[in-house]
């Protein structure tokens, strides 16, 4: 048994620092205390966020203690991670009202029930200036500076303000506040994790296990999922989106996310690679893949219906009932198309539209359009479509 919960704790892991610890806390059988902290920066999270999520949901359904830790002291100070400038803090107010939306979306994989929301403002509140110093003694400049990106900054003259040096070391010390047995988090964190394996060794207590994620590559199999990249799934997506997403990934992508997001067991995920490799068609997995993912965050019956319209507008290029309604005014009796699209919000330029029309991928009712120079007359009321999943209906008025 603790084999197989071994193997299945592995399944997507980057790193487990140190493997042997953890094997020694599962074969005390009892429940270990597993943290996962999250800066509420972002009122909305996406699939790249849950592979973390996910993994806390193993832990759970194998009997431990899942605290989920929402950083609202921490993400006042802002995570310098990754960042080559100084990031700005958050207000009290953005930080608290970005956490009551992560609580929603974390139960719609973790089981409330069983899960222990915590806010590290609860004990740092607590923490006098005296304390704060007596913490900052226990790490040197030299140790921090080992983090690639401080010294990246720190080499190239970038200034490096004295508070984001308080991130790692008040994320550590959170974890000797819940006495935290394994703390996971993205391989961008690790050296994070790691000062809370030190501190606390230093407050007297068994380092925690840390256990790093991948980062999860966005829609165009290159770039991390990110919102700012427009390259994501949100998990607040509707049903029709989310489905349409997942099936434009590529096949080699496909099998990422199964591994990544999936709850499927890896040996079923194989199968069915081997089974692509013969010969199959990867989009029956990929059909599966966007079912379950649309389930978790919605419902069996939504899944059901994200498929049905799927395949009515991809497969026999039926235009879907709902869509964006744009009004827009005439300009000299007509409209150019390629501004059309613009503003309809169905392309990011008037370039963008042009490319987009050279490309075959442009359709007013159903019909391709071919002239990119084409003026849309006034008094008219059409379907425009861009691509396979972007449709609006717009009305020229005079």
């Amino acid at each position: 048994m603790q084999d197989d919960m071994l193997e299945q704790l592995k399944r997507g892991a980057d790193e487990i620092l140190v493997e042997s610890e953890l094997v020694k806390k599962l074969e005390e059988n009892r429940p270990l205390v597993i943290k996962a902290g999250f800066d509420p920066t972002a009122p909305d999270l996406h699939l790249g966020h849950t592979v973390l999520i996910n993994k806390l949901k193993q832990f759970q359904d194998f009997g431990h203690d899942v605290q989920f830790l929402i950083g609202d002291f921490t993400g006042m100070i802002g995570d310098p991670t990754g960042k080559n400038i100084t990031r700005k803090p958050l207000t009290k107010e953005d930080v608290l009202e970005n956490a009551k939306t992560y609580q929603e979306q974390v139960f719609k994989i973790l089981d409330p029930d069983k899960t222990k929301i915590v806010f590290n403002s609860t004990w740092m509140d607590k923490v006098s200036s005296a304390d704060l110093i007596q913490l900052a003694a226990k790490h040197t400049v030299a140790r921090m500076l080992e983090r690639d990106d401080f010294s990246k900054r720190f080499k190239g003259g970038q200034a490096i303000a004295i508070h984001e040096f308080l991130y790692p070391l008040i994320q550590g010390y959170d974890s000797v506040a819940m006495k935290s047995d394994v703390e996971l988090g993205g391989t961008d964190q690790k050296f994070n994790l790691l000062v809370g394996r030190q501190l606390q060794e230093v407050y007297g207590q068994k380092p925690q296990t840390v256990l790093t994620m991948p980062i999860l590559e966005g829609l165009d199999g290159v770039q991390k999922m990110s919102k700012s990249l427009n390259n994501y799934i949100g998990i607040a997506d509707a049903p029709d989106d989310m489905f349409g997403k997942i099936m434009s990934i590529s096949d080699e992508l496909m099998w990422r996310y199964f591994e990544l997001l999936s709850f499927r067991p890896m040996s079923e995920v194989g199968h069915w690679h081997e089974e692509c490799n013969a010969g199959a068609n990867p989009r029956n997995y990929k059909v599966a893949l966007a079912q379950e993912i649309v389930e978790r965050f919605h419902s069996a019956a939504a899944a059901k219906k994200a498929l049905e319209n799927f395949e009515a507008r991809f497969k026999r290029g039926v235009i879907p009932d709902e869509m964006d309604e744009v009004s827009l005014q005439a300009i000299d009796g007509g409209f150019a198309i390629a501004n059309l699209l613009k503003e309809a919000g169905l392309t990011k330029s008037t370039s963008d539209s042009m490319r987009m029309i050279k490309q075959g991928a442009v359709k007013i009712n159903g019909e391709k359009v071919s002239d990119p120079k084409l003026i849309v007359e006034a008094a008219s009321k059409h379907v425009y479509q861009v691509g396979k999943r972007k449709f609006a209906r717009v009305e020229i008025n005079p």
